[in-house]
């Protein structure tokens, strides 16, 4: 995912006033549901903020800053508002397949700042009311110091490979919490002092009994379901048999490339990481 995108903490030389009313988009919440503008396929992000009563804003930064930049920013509403009219508010999820690809990751990042800004309204060490930082996305205590961060947690997510019979196998598994019937790669969270490597050994072992070898770095996706950095890895099955944890995972087998289940969204890494096992099968023969 690469987007023509320069983040930012303060507005450049315009006013915000001014910035609010000409080539502008608004990440506008009402808790975790986004405001958009009504469309029969895709939705569309207010270029103003409709004279809505905002609790909170942030600016994000601008869109092609190297050309003609469009300003960006995170807003919340309380929960008690009504939409606009030709309008409404939808979580996320829900818009994962509806808006343009670079603006729903900033709408990712967008929810993810005024969550932190509603969270973080007092210094969790003695209860001070925190001050935002001019020059860097931060709240600082006046009264003991603590700065505080908008909140990362970062997990991994790894694609199992192996062959049997000398066909390409790949490790698809299904979360028994999910609603929606389909298998997806196995992901989990990095612990406090454990290295991304040793965490999908971790979760791997933990969550179907295996063991793996040539664990190697794919690549990255923010995710904000709430606030994950979803790491991606590939590995090889070295040993074991598969045995389900069966309090998260509802059932779990190998693969091919042409009898694959329901899948992930194209937008996923999950979806990135199959897609790359299929295409590299096919490049194969």
């Amino acid at each position: 995912m690469t987007i023509s995108f320069t983040p930012s903490v303060t507005p450049p030389v315009e006013s915000t006033a001014d910035l609010s009313t000409t080539s502008a988009l608004w990440f506008i919440f009402r808790g975790t549901d986004l405001l958009v503008e009504d469309a029969e396929e895709t939705a569309v992000i207010p270029q103003h903020p409709h004279e809505l009563n905002l609790l909170r804003q942030h600016y994000l930064g601008q869109i092609d800053a190297a050309t003609t930049p469009t300003h960006c920013f995170a807003a919340e509403v309380a929960a008690a508002t009504e939409p606009p009219a030709g309008m409404q508010f939808a979580g996320l999820r829900q818009l994962f397949m509806h808006l343009p690809t670079d603006r729903f990751w900033l709408a990712g990042r967008a929810v993810q700042i005024v969550d932190w800004d509603r969270t973080h309204q007092f210094c969790s060490r003695c209860a001070t009311p925190n001050e935002i930082q001019e020059h860097e996305r931060a709240k600082k205590c006046p009264n003991c110091g603590l700065i505080t961060y908008p909140r990362l947690s970062p997990a991994i997510i790894v694609r199992v490979d192996r062959v049997i019979d000398g066909v390409p196998h790949v490790l698809l598994a299904r979360n028994g919490r999910w609603q929606r019937n389909f298998y997806s790669v196995l992901a989990g969270f990095v612990e406090p002092g454990e290295t991304l490597e040793d965490c999908v050994h971790r979760e791997v072992f933990e969550e179907v009994g295996i063991r793996l070898k040539n664990v190697r770095y794919f690549g990255s996706q923010p995710w904000p379901f709430p606030n994950s950095l979803m790491v991606g890895f590939t590995a090889e099955y070295a040993s074991g048999d598969i045995v389900l944890e069966e309090a998260e995972i509802a059932d779990a087998s190998w693969f091919t490339a042409d009898s694959l289940p329901n899948l992930p969204s194209s937008m996923s890494i999950a979806r990135r990481l199959v897609d790359a096992f299929v295409a590299e099968v096919i490049s194969d023969k």
